[in-house]
């Protein structure tokens, strides 16, 4: 069956050329050199991989090796050598068996046509809906994924989940059954079955905006008749003010940053701190510069993020917030792969 595909980029301005254009810059003086040096390298890595797959080796072994080069290789040169490398990987002939993982071919391929969809983020929380998936791969690609599965950035999602529904919890104690919550970029709300809060009905109503149908859909059904509402919306439609959801005491938006360029960003987060209540909280996260599985997802997974160190997350509050009076903080998760920034509207 035809996967319906979201135009996820026309509507909420996550595009790859934004990304592009945001990591880019003008070829250096060395930059042929670089490139060659560059190619060089990687052809002997991905051919090395290669016939090791081939020869029945432990595909563990295979697969962080390779990750931890690719980080290496990734860091060594200038961005714009870097983005010249990525479709010398992904063309390589040892693409096809780490593709075999099917949380890489999940994210290369993009059956709703973005990055960082619903699905994906399923497979990286090993979620039960995934199960037979997983369970159709080939005996290569379920020990790629028993790898993926529990690298650093995929632990640091769950992670991420956790903390997202610890924060609802945290908000609901403090503020009572009038809590009302909203998520933006929602996913499938997996957070939302950890929390106490919804669970013991100590919330008016927890918002869930997405722009993709599906995921929509799916939490309808997963949450029907309780404090979850849905609403069909994009970033864009929040920007331009055609979605006006109301007031909350948090609005968080968990794996959105990862794709919007600083102007974006900034101008998001000042609609939301528009959203809060007075000691309401406005929570967003950002994949932390660096990570060490970054040369992997941008190439074999075809998954681009802007990372973010702990001063670009400043960068974005103090532009977001200048004269206003908001007490701001920012936090990792496990591994630092995920930095936050948690910002309270004082009353």
């Amino acid at each position: 069956m035809t996967q319906l595909k979201v135009e996820f980029d026309g509507h909420s301005l996550i595009t790859p050329s934004a990304i592009a254009s945001e990591l880019g810059a003008a070829k250096g003086e060395f930059f042929e050199d670089h490139l060659a040096i560059g190619k060089g390298e990687l052809a002997l890595l991905l051919e090395l991989a290669d016939q090791q797959f081939k020869h029945g080796e432990d595909p563990v072994k295979i697969i962080d090796r390779v990750t931890f080069s690719l980080h290496e290789i990734r860091n060594k040169f200038h961005p714009r050598v870097w983005q010249e490398l990525v479709p010398f990987v992904q063309n390589h002939p040892v693409s096809s068996f780490f593709l075999e993982d099917p949380l890489t071919r999940w994210s290369f391929e993009k059956p709703r046509g973005y990055s960082g969809d619903a699905t994906l983020m399923d497979l990286i929380y090993q979620h039960e809906s995934v199960a037979d998936q997983v369970a159709k791969a080939s005996t290569l690609g379920k020990a790629l994924y028993e790898y993926t599965s529990v690298a650093p950035s995929s632990v640091a999602a769950r992670d991420r989940k956790d903390i997202l529904a610890r924060h609802v919890d945290e908000v609901a104690a403090a503020n009572g059954p009038e809590t009302e919550v909203l998520s933006i970029a929602a996913g499938h709300l997996r957070e939302a079955a950890q929390s106490v809060a919804l669970r013991e009905k100590a919330l008016k109503r927890w918002v869930a905006l997405d722009q993709d149908p599906l995921s929509v859909g799916t939490i309808a059904r997963n949450f029907q008749g309780t404090a979850v509402e849905t609403i069909d919306g994009s970033v864009r439609s929040l920007l331009a003010g055609r979605q006006k959801p109301g007031q909350f005491d948090l609005v968080y938006a968990s794996g959105l940053y990862d794709y919007l360029i600083d102007k974006v960003a900034i101008k998001l987060t000042q609609r939301c701190l528009e959203m809060l209540k007075p000691n309401g909280v406005f929570l967003f996260a950002n994949f932390a510069n660096p990570i060490a599985v970054d040369g992997y997802m941008e190439t074999f997974m075809n998954w681009p993020l802007l990372l973010r160190s702990e001063a670009d997350m400043w960068k974005i509050i103090h532009a977001s917030t200048d004269g206003q009076d908001f007490e701001s903080k920012i936090f990792f998760g496990k591994h630092k792969y995920i930095v936050y920034a948690a910002l309270r509207k004082r009353a």
